[in-house]
């Protein structure tokens, strides 16, 4: 799927949104800061980043600014318990792709989210196509020759993303950063294990390796 920028100071709402966004198949780093998610980003480059207004150090409209003072284009959805229509403005104006007010509903996050990838990549739905495999992102079903396939989390992650740059090789860093959190430990042979299961359950020639460059799924 893709890699997210979590940035909230509440530790329960923080873990909360963490795990459900994991859930939906995500690597997702936690800021509490603004001064940690700026430093996040000088480097990761994330697919969207969540962005609490009522930070501790940084107000979050001033880290919204500085992102794209530094022509950082990276979707940005503004997350907030301020709901009066003036500080929505503000948020858009300062360059907010998207704005939620807490609560939160978790399936309406990860479908803003979703919404923010398809924008971000060019796409019309959240079908995945490619060769004889259909993947869909909102559903996380995959599908070969019309039959359903089960495949593990860690198999999903790496199928949208080599299916999302389809046609382009991709390193196994990459790949690594679609599966890990920064907090986490990097098993060495992860993605070893899950192209060969993805090649045993989808087709051996789906995906194609190539030393030095990485792998790559076919249009």
């Amino acid at each position: 799927m893709a890699r997210l920028l979590l940035v909230e100071d509440d530790a329960p709402l923080g873990r909360g949104m963490r795990a459900a966004l994991e859930d939906a198949g995500h690597a997702v780093d936690w800021a509490r800061t603004g001064e940690e998610a700026l430093l996040a980003c000088r480097s990761e480059a994330y697919g969207v980043i969540l962005l609490d207004l009522g930070l501790p150090d940084i107000a979050g409209l001033a880290v919204l600014r500085e992102l794209r003072d530094k022509n950082r284009l990276v979707p940005v959805i503004v997350i907030t318990a301020q709901d009066r229509i003036t500080q929505r403005v503000a948020g858009l104006d300062a360059g907010a792709d998207d704005y939620l007010v807490k609560p939160l509903d978790i399936d309406e996050l990860a479908a803003r989210v979703r919404a923010q990838l398809r924008r971000r990549d060019g796409r019309g739905s959240d079908l995945l196509v490619a060769r004889d495999v259909a993947l869909d992102l909102g559903g996380r079903t995959v599908r070969l020759r019309d039959r359903p396939v089960a495949l593990t989390a860690k198999e999903f992650r790496i199928a949208a993303l080599l299916m999302r740059r389809a046609g382009r090789f991709v390193s196994k860093a990459e790949l690594e950063a679609a599966l890990y959190d920064q907090d986490q430990y990097i098993e060495s042979n992860t993605v070893e294990v899950a192209i060969s299961a993805l090649r045993r359950k989808l087709d051996k020639d789906f995906i194609v390796t190539a030393r030095g460059l990485g792998y790559m799924v076919a249009k």
